[in-house]
């Protein structure tokens, strides 16, 4: 009989009573499964419960619903190979706090447009390639330096540095798959500690942007080709690969990972995506591989 783990993680530290998370596991022993005891990764914080004979989808139905508003998130999945050995994950909105190009908008004037643009995109109303393209195509003659400066801007989610380097010292390779630009997305994996990097090159002409890109457009595709071909290049089943996104062009490779999950999904990706991180922060992708508080390298 295969055994499965529902992780509880709190938004706060401390925001996880014992008697809460026993609560939740008495809501999976009423549906019939053989839910054991509170195994605690940190105090009052985040916590492990074992169980079997019950679906890993109506383990977290259950908890949801006895949790109901409290700010706690909760990841069921498979016990065996939990530990993931593959990263993939989004910036805008998930690495990185807001979207770049919309930050790169707002300094040229432009902002309220971009954004209206980006909006569709993320929420899935407008395909990825032509929102992109006309973001683009609206920011043409803006010169390099402003990219600079909205480079400066980037604010990381809290907890990114952490599920980075926690995982690459546990021996994971780390990927960062990004619409966005390249001057972008090079300085938040440098920042972040990632080992590799994708995202679309904006063509540049006498220190200006040109309103077009240079080659293929990265888009939802190219996310889940970028997972499946790291994976392959190093040997490791995608079973064992975890991504992690928010908006509609992340879909496709959180359904193809062993672990995929929407942060703070938009919701398109929340009606799609099993798993979601809704109230904590990103080091409750590391709770949910099983790593203890006093495993995070920060």
């Amino acid at each position: 009989m295969e055994q499965y783990v529902l992780t509880l993680v709190a938004a706060a530290p401390g925001g996880l009573a014992d008697r809460t998370a026993r609560s939740v596991r008495d809501a999976l022993r009423d549906l019939g499964a053989d839910a054991g005891p509170p195994r605690w990764l940190a105090e009052e914080t985040a916590c492990d419960l074992e169980f079997g004979m019950l679906a890993p989808e109506q383990a977290e139905a259950a908890a949801r619903h006895r949790l109901k508003e409290a700010a706690v998130d909760c990841i069921a999945q498979a016990a065996g190979d939990r530990r993931k050995r593959l990263l993939v994950a989004d910036m805008d909105a998930t690495i990185a706090a807001g979207e770049s190009l919309d930050e790169l908008a707002r300094l040229a004037g432009l902002g309220e447009a971009v954004a209206a643009i980006t909006d569709k995109s993320v929420n899935g109303r407008m395909a990825f390639n032509e929102a992109l393209r006309r973001r683009v195509g609206l920011l043409e003659g803006l010169p390099t330096e402003t990219l600079d400066r909205a480079c400066e801007a980037i604010r990381l989610t809290p907890g990114a540095r952490t599920l980075v380097r926690t995982m690459r010292a546990g021996g994971a390779c780390t990927v960062l798959v990004s619409g966005s630009f390249r001057q972008f997305v090079s300085r938040v994996a440098q920042s972040c500690g990632f080992d590799l990097h994708e995202a679309n090159d904006a063509e540049i002409a006498d220190g200006r942007l040109t309103g077009r890109l240079c080659g293929p457009v990265l888009d939802q595709h190219g996310k889940l080709a970028a997972l499946i071909r790291i994976a392959a290049e190093r040997q490791i089943p995608l079973r064992l690969a975890v991504a992690v996104g928010d908006g509609a062009n992340d879909i496709e490779m959180i359904k193809a990972a062993g672990l995929g999950v929407a942060f703070r999904p938009k919701a398109v990706v929340a009606a799609q995506a099993r798993s979601r991180i809704v109230h904590g922060d990103l080091t409750a992708l590391l709770y949910a591989q099983g790593y203890r508080r006093e495993d995070f390298v920060e």
